[in-house]
């Protein structure tokens, strides 16, 4: 069987894609793929050729592009599927380890996780059934009132939230479909979400949407929708940066509501296999990314007691 270049490859996997609806993943594909084009000087590069040295060279450039490293980690996923297909198919060699050398796996920062204060000062200021703060301008009212109920849906992410139908909810029950893993998944409604949904859902649900909330309007499998749902994306990160009292430098943004529920749940001692199949993880090891570093910050609590223990009864010793 012919052998394949990797851009050439690339651009198939694309349009099929696309083809099939899927415009998030052609989205990331295509990112992919211009980025490593600007690499190799637009010159298409056949996959016998892709090496782990030049593999190491394309992360370098990328850190010295300003790339973070789950930017890396995206691209060179990127780049490894699209090889095992080829390697599948008989369109290249297959080379252990190839991409051994290189980050494929995403980097979870502490930042992104509230603090339980911080967290739960923004649940009180959304769910009190009050009249609205007249000073509080309408859309960073919604915009506060959403980030609250994505983490009371179990961190749910912002483009299953924005794709629910109101036929999603079914006795107190919302059921929905992880649209990466394409895991279904139960939510059982607290009170605290129903009043948020009912604040925030979809004015025209009653006649003409079957959307619950208010961010589509077209067909889901359209890429009109998928249009509408990255804009939509982009004005809530932006609103959410205007709220007063940014927990950390970096601020709000939609993730923080599901890395928030993953540690506290961590916290409050559910173990990393209920943590991960609340969130539709498609395996634990996706949660252990998320928990890695909070993981380390009880081991390391936990070795300062130790040290504290001996010192003290050392010192009781010595008396």
């Amino acid at each position: 069987m012919e052998q394949k270049n990797l851009l050439s490859l690339l651009d198939e996997v694309i349009l099929e894609y696309r083809t099939n609806s899927q415009w998030g993943t052609a989205h990331v594909y295509r990112s992919a793929r211009n980025s490593f084009a600007i690499y190799n000087k637009g010159v298409d590069l056949p996959l016998s050729e892709l090496t782990p040295a030049r593999l190491k060279d394309y992360e370098a450039w990328l850190r010295n592009h300003s790339s973070s490293w789950n930017t890396v980690a995206t691209y060179m996923k990127t780049l490894k599927a699209v090889y095992n297909r080829a390697v599948d198919r008989g369109e290249a060699p297959f080379v252990p380890r190839l991409f051994k050398c290189v980050r494929t796996s995403p980097v979870v920062e502490r930042k992104r996780a509230l603090k339980p204060s911080e967290m739960s000062e923004l649940l009180q200021s959304a769910t009190r059934r009050e009249q609205p703060d007249p000073g509080e301008p309408p859309m960073l009212r919604s915009a506060r009132q959403l980030f609250d109920l994505m983490f009371l849906l179990r961190g749910i992410p912002f483009v299953d939230l924005a794709y629910l139908r109101r036929s999603d909810i079914r006795d107190g029950v919302l059921y929905y479909r992880r649209r990466k893993t394409g895991r279904l998944l139960a939510v059982r409604l607290t009170p605290e979400a129903i009043y948020l949904i009912d604040r925030l859902q979809n004015p025209n649900s009653r006649n003409r949407s079957d959307y619950l909330l208010p961010f589509l309007s077209h067909a889901e499998s359209t890429f009109e929708a998928y249009r509408e749902y990255q804009a939509a994306l982009r004005r809530f990160n932006r609103l959410l940066k205007l709220l007063p009292g940014q927990p950390s430098p970096s601020g709000l943004s939609s993730y923080c509501a599901r890395h928030t529920w993953a540690t506290m749940a961590y916290h409050c001692e559910v173990s990393p296999g209920v943590i991960s199949e609340a969130m539709g993880h498609s395996s634990i090891a996706v949660t252990e990314i998320y928990l890695k570093p909070f993981r380390d910050e009880r081991i390391d609590r936990a070795n300062r007691q130790v040290i504290d223990y001996v010192l003290g009864t050392a010192s009781a010793e010595d008396d």
